[in-house]
């Protein structure tokens, strides 16, 4: 007879330990390129049978979990922009409050394929100039007062974007780190981390509130993706910069395709 979690989990053993695995390996490419790809995540839960939106809820404090220990390896070898986390931060962690209210009130099959084609456009961008932007190696961040406000500009939009569709987004965030503010790549990855944890992490009260979260299977699926995160962000120091942006770009053709998928779906 098939065995569930229990404690108020109706996750069977076997699904348990399939999706932890998937935490884990999802985790360690997301510290490497700096996201939280709670997007790969979700798909892999509802296959699984879970209701959408304990699934959701449970995902998106995973999430959370990824990002702040990949942030934790990226803050350590110096990989995080603190004035970076506050200038596109602070209107991200805004917009995805307002976006809260505002699902529902626009189809989510229109926002999600838009927020799709947006990532894979980025992904194919990154990966056709890839080795030209990693040849480059002149990021240097001007903080003039255009540069900011096209921060905060960007961080509010891609915020009300995903508070309206449930996800962190950092999918969207990430290329306008590297491609807009002209941000190092690595020091985007750690950035880009630190911003999703707090949006994760204000999302998910939601859930909470509304007891949309499975905690039996948050602590297993959460302690993979922790682990996964944390050495995966250890790799990012590790490789050449031309290897990171191509994974970049590859992983970003990935999200775009299933953002499309769930929006056509939606």
């Amino acid at each position: 007879m098939d065995t569930t979690l229990g404690w108020g989990s109706d996750v069977l053993i076997w699904n348990a330990a399939v999706l932890t695995a998937v935490s884990l390996g999802v985790g360690l490419l997301g510290g490497f390129v700096g996201l939280a790809l709670g997007t790969m995540r979700l798909p892999a839960m509802l296959l699984m049978g879970m209701a959408a939106p304990t699934a959701g809820g449970t995902n998106i404090l995973v999430s959370s979990i990824s990002s702040i220990f990949g942030a934790v390896r990226h803050l350590r070898e110096g990989r995080v922009n603190c004035r970076l986390v506050l200038i596109m931060g602070g209107p991200a962690f805004v917009g995805a409050f307002i976006g809260g209210f505002m699902g529902g009130k626009v189809s989510e099959t229109i926002l999600l394929s838009a927020a799709g084609l947006l990532v894979l456009w980025q992904g194919v961008e990154l990966r056709m100039r890839g080795r030209t932007v990693a040849a480059a190696d002149d990021f240097v961040t001007n903080y003039s007062g255009k540069r900011m406000v096209l921060g905060g500009g960007m961080g509010l939009a891609v915020g009300l974007l995903g508070g309206a569709v449930g996800l962190i987004l950092g999918s969207i965030r990430l290329p306008a780190l590297i491609r807009v503010l002209k941000v190092d790549p690595r020091i985007a990855a750690g950035t880009n981390l630190v911003i999703g944890f707090v949006m994760g992490s204000v999302g998910w009260i939601g859930h909470a509130i509304k007891g949309d979260v499975d905690y039996q299977l948050l602590i297993l699926m959460g302690a993979g993706a922790a682990v996964g995160s944390y050495y995966g962000a250890k790799l990012t120091g590790k490789v050449d910069l031309a290897t990171l942006v191509g994974a970049m770009g590859y992983v970003l053709l990935a999200v775009g395709v299933i953002l499309i998928w769930r929006g056509v779906t939606a």
